[in-house]
């Protein structure tokens, strides 16, 4: 038996090793530096054979839109990302429990209240849904939170007001419009979606003091940098489309009752206006109907372009593809429902 035994560990010897073939992990430093190093070359080439092909106020009104969508969202988003990486690390779960009606039914319309007394933007509450969802609220009633917060928060109300002096039916209107899509949506999602349709983040369980608080860095830095990415792409492609779109189009639309609802609801989702400050520019569209400027003022703090990007990168692809667009018909058939009512 010994020389058996021998005689295999000599075999064994003559294997080559475990990592035989393989290349060497390329280091961090060195992958940045490569990719650095490929971004200044695109820059240049495409300085170089571009620059001479666009024209340079388009090119300055692209910059300074994408800058100010990111300027207005990423500290909404920074302080949802905070939020999230708190509930996860400092909340335990049996407060969802208490806090939330047992029933998701029930929970749904509560969820979409809690949206009223927390400020934040769009990009705050994609993480704060993603953060309540992995303590173990329904994901119906963390999407109805998802689509309330930004919409109806108090500084929301009060730009709005400010926005459209002596018009309170403005205020109303679009408290109650945006309430009502959010419970809306919760309830579809409730009795119709499926789990293997949304993603939802997982977070480590935290214990003691120091898991707590490395448990919060963890998922702080996670979401910052995954959010983050989502965001500059939803504002590239933002900032090309109010370039891209003539302004004279927009004009001529006005008129028509059906054409400027759909217009401006379109425009809700391609311009990625910040919730705080859409009200302004729904107020300098006078030449629209009250309605069609409450479709804007509904539309775009549930579906925009940095949202939908945002809502793929944390819950999955196949769950964007079907919440986007139930969300935005809801959105725009209450709207006109509720601007029939004010008008």
């Amino acid at each position: 038996m010994s020389d058996r035994v021998g005689l295999r560990e000599a075999e064994d010897e003559l294997l080559p090793p475990a990592d035989w073939g393989r290349r060497d992990p390329v280091a961090p430093g060195t992958r940045a530096a490569l990719v650095f190093g490929l971004l200044a070359a695109v820059l240049v080439l495409g300085r170089t054979w571009l620059a001479p092909l666009i024209d340079a106020g388009a090119l300055d009104a692209w910059t300074t839109i994408f800058v100010a969508v990111c300027v207005q969202a990423l500290p909404f988003l920074v302080f949802g990302v905070a939020l999230s990486a708190a509930i996860t690390a400092f909340v335990p779960a049996s407060l969802w429990r208490r806090v939330l009606p047992r029933r998701p039914g029930a929970a749904v319309p509560a969820a979409g209240a809690m949206g009223a007394v927390l400020p934040g933007c769009e990009c705050a509450s994609v993480p704060v849904a993603g953060g309540l969802m992995a303590r173990g609220v329904a994901p119906s009633a963390a999407l109805t939170f998802l689509l309330a917060a930004p919409a109806i928060n108090p500084v929301v109300m009060v730009a709005t007001a400010v926005a459209f002096p002596g018009k309170p039916e403005m205020v109303v209107g679009r408290f109650a419009a945006s309430l009502l899509v959010a419970v809306l949506v919760g309830w579809v999602w409730l009795l119709v979606g499926k789990g293997e349709w949304i993603r939802i983040p997982s977070r480590p369980e935290a214990h003691g003091k120091a898991g707590r608080a490395e448990a919060f860095r963890q998922a702080m830095r996670h979401d910052i940098v995954h959010a983050g990415g989502f965001l500059v792409v939803g504002a590239m492609a933002a900032a090309t489309i109010n370039v891209v779109v003539p302004a004279g189009w927009v004009n001529a639309a006005a008129g028509d009752a059906v054409v400027s609802v759909l217009l401006l609801a379109l425009l809700a989702v391609l311009m990625s206006i910040c919730s705080e400050a859409d009200a302004f520019v729904a107020a300098s569209l006078s030449q629209f109907s009250t309605t069609a400027k409450l479709t804007f003022l509904v539309v775009g703090p549930m579906v925009d372009l940095k949202l939908i990007a945002l809502q793929a990168g944390f819950f999955g692809r196949r769950f964007a593809v079907r919440f986007v667009p139930l969300t935005f018909c809801l959105a725009v058939g209450v709207s006109v429902l509720v601007g029939g009512l004010l008008s």
